[in-house]
C-alpha cells in the first residue's frame, strides 16, 4: 500500500544527534574509530581490517556476536518513565570477544509506516548511523568466550533519550568489543527494534478493532455409538490437549478473557467440546474406547462462557466453510452450496445454548481475507452481509490507512483488515526476542498510523491468523496490554467496525477472480471433493427416506458435511480425503443393516405355490416407506401374484427385526426361473442391492394327480381293514376269556349261571356302581 513519507521533521532531535557526534569526535581516538564504524558500516571496516592485517579474510563484521532483546520495558515509554532493556549476547565467532560492552543507540524519527518496514528489513550487517548513549549507560561485559550465551541487562531515564516529536524511533542494542583479528574497538553485534513516542494524549483516536479467533480441527466424525443416547465417536482425543490447562485453546481463552476483543468462533469447536462433557468413545483400531477428559472439557467451557460476557461474539457458518474451495470448485457440483445457509442457521442455535449469548453471524471470513467476486457471491448466499478482507486483496492508493468498513454493492460491506497488523505475529514467536521485535513493531505501526491524519478518526481491524500457536497468541495480548486506551488507541469491536462511517476515498472494487494468490488457490479442496460429498448426501436422502426417526442421523451427517468443507483441512489434502471417505463408508454401512436375506434354490411344487423373501433391519429404528417389488425373468414359465411378471408389497420392519414377505407364484411350465427381488423406496428409487435366486417349476399333470388319488386311496383302504380285523381279534379275546372264568359257588341265589355277555358278581351286587372297571364292553369301545 502506497503512503506518503508524514512530514514531520526530524528538529531537536537531529540536533541532539549532532552534538552528541561532535563531542564523541572531541573525546579521542579511540571513540572515533567506533563512530567510524556507525557512519561508514561493517564494510568499511572490513577493508581496514584487511589493510591492517594484510590478509584477505573476511571480517564477520556486526554479525559475529548476536544480540537478543528479551524485554522491552515500557513498551510505550511516557515522560518521566526508565527505559529498561535486558537480553543475551552469544559469541558466533571462533575467537573470544574482549572489552565487550553493550550500549543503547537512538536512531532518528521514522517517517512513517512505509520507513518502519524498511528499517526492519535492514540486515544485522547495517549498523545504527549514530552513537551510543555510552557513559554510565553502558554495559561492560569484558570477555565473551565462543558459543557462551551471557545476560545484560540496562536502564535508562527516557529523558536521557533524546526523544523529540511525537513519533516512532529506532532503537538498537549494540555489543562492541575486539577480537585477535580485530584489535580494536567495533561494533560486533546489533539488534534493533522501534520505540513508540507520544508524550502528549491525541485527539482523534484510532478505533481498534481486534478479532479474537477460536478454531480448531474438530476430531468428531459422523459415526456414533450404537445405542439411544447416540454416544459421540471421535477419530482421535487430540483435542482435549488442546483444552487442557497450559493447552492451546485454553490459552486462548484465559488471555482474551483479559483484553479489549472480539471473539470470533466456530460453532463446531464449541459443539464438539459440548459432547466431550458427556460419555464419548475415540477410536483405537477397529474399535473404540471411552473418552476421559469431560472434566477438562466442562472447565474449559465454563471459562469461556465467563469470557465472553460483555463482550461481542461473532459465530463463523458451522465447521469455517472453505468459502474460496466453494466459490471456485464447489459450485460446479450441483447442491453443494446448499449447505451453507443451514450452517449459519445452526450457528447461532449452537452458541446461544452453550454460551448463552446471542451471536453476530452476519460476517464471512474468507481465508487470509483473499476475495474476489466470486468468493463474495459465495459468502452472501449464506446470509453474511459483511466480508472480513484484508488489505492486501482489497488495496488502496492512498497517501494514509483508510477506515476498514467499503461499500462493496448489493448491501454488502467488505470490513478490510489492517495487512501489516494483522500478519504481525505469523511468525516463531516461541523466543523471547522475536516476540519482543514483533510486539514493539506491532505498537509503533499502530502510533504511525494514527499520526498519518491525526485530524481524522479511522477505524482499524486486526485479523491474525485463524489457529495461532500459544506463543503467536500470547505475543499479540502482550501487544494489546501495551496500548493505553488514554493514548493513540481506543478498543473497539468488530460490528462497530463494520458500521463505521467508509472513507469516500477508499477502494471500494473488489479485484477480479485473476488476482487472488496462487499459493491458496493450490490448497483449496478439489471439485472431486465436492462431488462425493454430493453422492454420500444423496445416499443420505434415501436412507432417510426410510427411516421412523430421521433426526438420529441427519444431524450427525449434516455436521459432518459441514466439517468435510471446513478451512481446517488447507495444507492436510490427505486426512480430509480420508475423513470423506470414512464418512461415506460409514453412511454405506448404516444402509447395508437394512437388506434383504439371501434365499437359495426354491422348488415350486404344482400350479401355485407361496414364495417367501425376508427383509432385515439391523438399525435401532423401524424402518418405513419402504416397497418390496419380485419380478420373473421368465413370466410364460413363473408369474407372481396371479397373472404379473412384477408383483410388489409395502413393508415396515422393527428395529432389530426380521420380516418375512410372502409372494404367490404360479407355473405354467417345468424349469428353472430367475427371479429378482429388490427394495425401493415409496418414490421408486432403488434401495440397496437388489438379491436374485432360481425357482424351479415342477409342473403335475391330471394322470398324475389320478395315480396319486389311487394311491391315497389304496392307503386309506388298507388302514381301515387292518382296523377291522384287530377289532374283531379283540373281540374274540375277551369272549374266550368270560367262557373260561370257573364257578366259584357264590349267593347267587337261585344258583343260576350268569347270562351270556353279562358280567360275573361274586357278591351277589348287580348295580351298575359295582361293575368291574375294565369289562368286556370298554375293552370293545377300545
Amino acid at each position: 500500500m502506497a503512503e506518503a513519507a508524514d512530514s514531520q521533521g526530524t528538529g531537536h532531535t537531529g540536533a541532539r544527534r549532532r552534538l552528541r557526534r561532535t563531542a564523541s569526535l572531541i573525546a579521542g581516538a579511540p571513540l572515533l574509530a567506533g563512530l567510524l564504524v556507525g557512519a561508514m558500516g561493517p564494510q568499511a571496516h572490513a577493508a581496514d581490517a584487511r589493510s591492517a592485517t594484510g590478509t584477505t579474510e573476511k571480517a564477520s563484521g556486526s554479525s559475529t556476536v548476536a544480540v537478543a532483546l528479551d524485554t522491552l520495558s515500557p513498551s510505550a515509554p511516557v515522560k518521566g518513565d526508565t527505559l529498561t532493556v535486558s537480553g543475551t549476547v552469544t559469541n558466533k565467532g571462533k575467537r573470544a570477544v574482549t572489552e565487550a560492552e553493550v550500549d543503547l543507540r537512538v536512531g532518528p524519527r521514522l517517517s512513517g509506516r512505509t520507513a518502519i518496514d524498511d528499517a526492519a528489513q535492514r540486515t544485522g550487517e547495517a549498523a545504527i548511523d549514530v552513537a551510543p548513549l555510552g557513559g554510565k549507560y553502558t554495559v561492560k561485559l569484558g570477555k565473551l568466550t565462543s558459543g557462551t550465551p551471557q545476560d545484560f541487562s540496562l536502564s535508562v531515564p527516557v529523558s536521557q533519550l533524546g526523544l523529540g516529536e511525537d513519533g516512532v524511533y529506532q532503537l538498537g542494542v549494540s555489543l562492541s568489543g575486539q577480537t585477535s583479528d580485530v584489535p580494536y574497538d567495533t561494533v560486533l553485534g546489533i539488534e534493533r527494534t522501534f520505540l513508540p513516542w507520544q508524550p502528549e494524549t491525541t485527539e482523534k483516536k484510532t478505533q481498534l478493532t481486534t478479532m479474537w479467533p477460536l478454531i480448531a480441527s474438530t476430531p468428531l466424525s459422523a459415526q456414533t455409538g450404537s445405542d439411544e443416547q447416540q454416544t459421540a465417536v471421535f477419530d482421535n482425543d487430540d483435542l482435549a490437549a488442546e483444552l487442557a490447562p497450559g493447552g492451546r485453546l485454553q490459552e486462548m481463552v484465559s488471555l482474551g478473557n483479559q483484553l479489549p476483543v472480539t471473539w470470533v468462533i466456530d460453532p463446531d469447536l464449541l459443539a464438539t467440546v459440548d459432547s466431550m462433557t458427556r460419555n464419548y468413545r475415540v477410536r483405537s483400531g477397529n474399535t473404540t474406547v471411552a473418552g476421559k477428559n469431560q472434566t477438562v472439557a466442562n472447565q474449559w467451557l465454563d471459562a469461556l462462557e465467563k469470557a465472553v460476557q460483555g463482550h461481542k461474539v461473532v459465530a463463523l457458518p458451522f465447521a469455517d466453510p472453505d468459502l474460496a474451495s466453494l466459490a471456485h470448485r464447489g459450485k460446479n457440483v450441483s447442491g453443494t452450496l446448499s449447505h451453507l445457509q443451514p450452517a449459519t442457521e445452526v450457528a447461532t442455535a449452537t452458541v446461544d445454548t452453550i454460551l448463552h449469548v446471542t451471536p453476530s453471524t452476519d460476517f464471512a471470513w474468507p481465508v487470509d481475507g483473499a476475495i474476489d467476486p466470486s468468493i463474495v457471491d459465495v459468502a452472501t448466499s449464506a446470509g453474511a452481509h459483511k466480508v472480513i478482507t484484508r488489505g492486501d486483496s482489497l488495496e488502496d492508493n492512498l497517501p494514509y490507512t483508510p477506515s476498514a468498513a467499503r461499500p462493496i454493492g448489493g448491501g454488502t460491506t467488505a470490513v478490510v483488515a489492517d495487512t501489516r497488523l494483522s500478519k504481525a505475529f505469523e511468525g516463531n514467536m516461541t523466543s523471547a526476542n522475536s516476540s519482543t521485535l514483533a510486539v514493539q513493531k506491532f505498537l509503533a505501526q499502530t502510533l504511525a498510523l494514527t499520526l498519518q491524519q491525526p485530524e481524522k478518526q479511522r477505524s482499524v481491524v486486526v485479523a491474525p491468523q485463524r489457529m495461532p500457536s500459544i506463543a503467536q497468541a500470547e505475543a499479540l495480548a502482550s501487544a494489546l496490554r501495551g496500548l493505553d486506551p488514554e493514548r493513540w488507541t481506543q478498543p473497539s469491536d468488530l460490528p462497530a467496525a463494520a458500521a463505521a462511517t467508509p472513507d469516500t476515498e477508499a477502494n471500494t472494487k473488489v479485484p477480479g477472480a485473476s488476482r487472488y494468490p496462487k499459493r491458496l488457490s493450490k490448497q483449496e479442496l478439489p471439485t472431486e471433493a465436492f462431488q462425493k460429498l454430493k453422492d454420500t448426501q444423496d445416499q443420505l436422502t434415501k436412507f432417510k427416506d426410510i427411516l421412523s426417526s430421521p433426526d438420529r442421523v441427519e444431524a450427525p451427517f449434516a455436521n459432518a458435511m459441514h466439517r468435510a468443507m471446513s478451512t481446517s483441512w488447507r495444507g492436510n489434502p490427505i486426512g480430509a480425503q480420508r475423513y470423506r471417505d470414512s464418512t461415506q463408508s460409514y453412511l454405506q454401512g448404516l444402509t447395508s443393516e437394512v437388506r434383504l436375506i439371501q434365499k437359495s434354490v426354491l422348488t415350486l411344487s404344482g400350479r401355485s405355490a407361496t414364495i417367501p423373501v425376508t427383509v432385515q433391519n439391523q438399525l435401532l429404528q423401524d424402518v418405513e416407506h419402504l416397497v418390496l417389488r419380485l419380478s420373473s425373468a421368465q413370466p410364460t414359465r413363473l408369474k407372481v401374484d396371479g397373472d404379473h411378471a412384477v408383483a410388489e408389497q409395502p413393508i415396515t420392519v422393527e428395529g432389530g427385526h426380521s420380516q418375512s414377505v410372502k409372494f404367490t407364484g404360479a407355473g405354467n411350465a417345468n424349469g428353472p426361473v430367475q427371479v429378482t427381488a429388490q427394495l425401493y423406496t415409496e418414490d421408486g428409487r432403488p434401495y440397496g442391492n437388489a438379491m436374485q435366486f432360481q425357482v424351479k417349476v415342477s409342473e403335475i399333470t391330471p394322470t398324475v394327480m389320478l395315480v396319486i388319488a389311487g394311491g391315497v386311496l389304496l392307503l386309506v383302504l388298507a388302514g381301515v381293514k387292518m382296523y377291522s380285523q384287530r377289532k374283531r381279534a379283540a373281540a374274540r379275546k375277551a369272549a374266550a376269556g368270560q367262557d373260561a372264568e370257573p364257578d366259584d359257588g357264590g349267593d347267587g341265589g337261585d344258583g343260576e349261571e350268569a347270562e351270556p355277555g353279562q358280567p360275573s358278581d361274586p357278591a351277589g351286587d348287580t348295580g351298575p356302581e359295582s361293575a368291574a372297571p375294565s369289562g368286556p364292553g370298554e375293552k370293545v369301545d377300545r
